[in-house]
């Protein structure tokens, strides 16, 4: 369908939403696609990595650059992906500051984000037939049982690396899907988001002043090439991915939708905010196990104490973060669906 041109304000809040999808996506148990569906570019993201195709390659290696850039809805695209891109530079980094300082009451944040998420999505769905909900029950009993999986090891494998990509970028398409802890339990996190990621900012830190000594540096390519792999890989998935979602959300449109709230709503014990750690990166230098093979963070959750002031003010935060989600509902744009041309 007719799509009016975006305005200047439309354009900034894009690139703002993408900022969010992108802080979303780094942080484990959260779903860059669930902060999508909320936002109401969900779909126009789907079908816009879907217009990336034979035809698509065909206008860029003839050279009809406007043509393409139309076709693949490209302003909407680089200002979701920029916005993605930029916060892992920037809003990403104060998130890795809150979850050090205020683990707690981020992570409750977090938990009644996707609270009202739930809600926000659920109250427009109207499709109460038994196959829904027995998809919406698999959906969950699923996310439930991937929040309980044990991670397993590092592994720096080119071949495996572009795995974890194709992997992990599905937080961007699969709401209630964390890209970042499938690559928790895909042992990688670390690897490819945290050493892989400084690494290229440090490099291009030195390549915009000129300096290209990091060449000779054995282990800083081993790096490069690494997220190279990685994006490859995202890259590739994204492509891939959006182009089974939107054959799907095409034609079973509320049963991906229903699969889609049992598996949000299942992915809730991820972000559970009362957690003992088990094993933990301290002061940024990470903990090595028995065997010498480095750890990430894991956790063992529990009942919170409401006996103790802090877990009435996580549960002030709990309210705080379903209040933005119902305030977005309420004032923000509406979600609309997008139809493929």
């Amino acid at each position: 369908m007719a799509r009016r041109e975006r305005t200047f304000s439309d354009k900034f809040f894009l690139f703002i939403k993408g900022l969010a999808m992108g802080a979303a996506n780094k942080v484990p148990g959260v779903s860059g696609g669930t902060v999508s569906f909320v936002l109401g570019f969900y779909e126009e993201l789907i079908y816009s990595f879907k217009k990336i195709n034979y035809k698509a390659f065909l206008l860029l290696i003839n050279g009809r650059f406007k043509s393409f850039y139309k076709y693949v809805n490209g302003t909407f695209l680089l200002l979701v992906i920029g916005g993605s891109v930029f916060s892992y530079f920037s809003v990403s980094l104060v998130l890795d500051y809150l979850l050090t300082n205020y683990e707690l009451y981020v992570w409750s944040s977090f938990f009644g984000m996707i609270l009202g998420s739930i809600f926000y999505i659920s109250k427009d769905f109207n499709d109460w037939r038994a196959k829904n909900v027995v998809l919406m029950i698999m959906g969950m009993v699923l996310g439930i049982a991937i929040s309980f999986m044990n991670p397993a090891k590092e592994n720096d494998n080119l071949w495996f690396v572009f795995i974890c990509g194709i992997i992990g970028v599905s937080g961007m398409t699969l709401p209630g899907l964390s890209g970042s802890f499938i690559l928790i339990l895909m042992g990688n996190y670390v690897l490819l988001l945290v050493d892989s990621v400084t690494m290229l900012y440090k490099t291009l830190s030195e390549i915009l002043i000129l300096n290209f000594s990091f060449i000779d540096n054995v282990e800083r390519i081993r790096y490069l090439k690494i997220i190279a792999t990685f994006a490859g890989g995202s890259a590739f998935g994204l492509v891939f991915i959006s182009h089974i979602l939107g054959f799907v959300l095409k034609r079973w449109h509320h049963l991906v939708t229903a699969t889609i709230i049992g598996f949000i709503t299942g992915s809730l014990g991820i972000v559970w905010p009362w957690k003992k750690e088990v094993y933990k990166v301290v002061n940024g230098n990470f903990v090595y196990d028995v065997n010498g093979d480095k750890v990430i963070q894991n956790f063992s959750r529990y009942f919170p104490d409401f006996a103790q002031k802090e877990t009435w003010i996580a549960v002030f935060f709990i309210l705080v973060g379903a209040a933005i989600i119902l305030l977005l509902d309420k004032y923000g744009t509406e979600r609309k669906e997008y139809i493929d041309e």
